[in-house]
């Protein structure tokens, strides 16, 4: 599995800019060390602020040899129906995190991800924005 790094920020940019804008607002105002769930009603409240159409804790059924199963997976954010945004408050992001996001990309055909870790210093440490493969994507269209 290769994991590639938007290697055209622009192409996206005008939703991650905004998202990424909105977190560090968030993570300038309260700092690192809080729970995931503290920035992530933060960021709910900067999105609708920003008039940013998201969802929140959107449930991600499984598919699996042609049933539909509820295990528990819920998305942290869906932002504008394009991009699925995962919100962490560890020590480092690990490539766990990184498979775990493409899954989640995968499995909701979605073609932009963004890892955001607020327990860093300074926010843009803890930025990771992932794409799939434009091939996987079109695929399933």
């Amino acid at each position: 599995m290769s994991v590639r790094l938007i290697a055209n920020a622009m192409e996206f940019a005008y939703v991650t800019e905004p998202i990424i804008r909105c977190a560090l607002k968030v993570h300038n105002t309260l700092g690192p060390g809080l729970l995931e769930s503290a920035y992530q009603k933060c960021l709910a409240y900067e999105f609708r602020k920003q008039g940013i159409i998201f969802e929140q804790q959107k449930i991600l059924p499984l598919q699996y040899d042609g049933l539909e199963l509820d295990c528990g997976y819920r998305l942290d954010f869906v932002v504008q129906q394009t991009v699925i945004l995962e919100v962490k408050s560890v020590d480092r992001l690990l490539p766990i995190h990184d498979a775990q996001l493409l899954t989640y990309m995968r499995l909701c055909n979605m073609p932009v991800g963004l890892l955001l870790n607020f327990n860093v210093p300074l926010l843009r440490d803890g930025i990771r924005r992932l794409l799939l493969p434009r091939t996987h994507t079109e695929e399933r269209r």
